[in-house]
């Protein structure tokens, strides 16, 4: 899946790049008949629902003709809002002291979900922090994650 990943990244970046947006990461979800492509942009200037959907048809035209996914799927142009998905060690370290959630593509320890707080990351692992202990995480053994929005009260 991660070279379905890097595939749809290659195709799509400079697309998103030319309309003046940063491709923040492409989630592919196969799920047969109910498959989900989404696209998460954004810019320094906020991302307005016009914006999605001109991104949507500029990068749709390239996937009809490139073809990069068999069968039927829903193509979804987002900004990754506040609760947004991280993709990279970059943006892991850009959001490192926030309360992430984690879930892992396999179990370790017994679990595949963890939530903490991002103390950092070192080489090409993420470093977790809760319950006063800390782990590291592969970022490839990463099958998603997410910040946690905080609130003040």
């Amino acid at each position: 899946m991660a070279n379905k990943h890097a595939a749809l990244n290659t195709l799509i970046e400079p697309v998103v790049t030319a309309m003046g947006f940063d491709l923040w990461g492409v989630d592919y979800l196969a799920q047969g008949k109910h498959s989900r492509l989404v696209i998460y942009i954004e810019s320094a200037e906020g991302v307005t629902v016009d914006d999605c959907a001109s991104v949507s048809r500029q990068v749709s035209g390239v996937l009809d003709v490139e073809d990069p996914i068999a069968g039927e799927y829903r193509l979804e142009v987002s900004s990754p809002g506040m609760d947004r998905p991280l993709f990279t060690l970059a943006q892991f370290a850009r959001f490192k002291g926030s309360r992430v959630q984690v879930k892992l593509s396999a179990p370790f320890e017994g679990r595949r979900k963890f939530q903490g707080q991002l103390a950092g990351v070192e080489g090409d692992e993420i470093l977790l922090q809760l319950d006063g202990q800390e782990y590291c995480f592969p970022v490839e053994s990463i099958e998603q994650a997410r910040v946690v929005p905080q609130f003040d009260n």
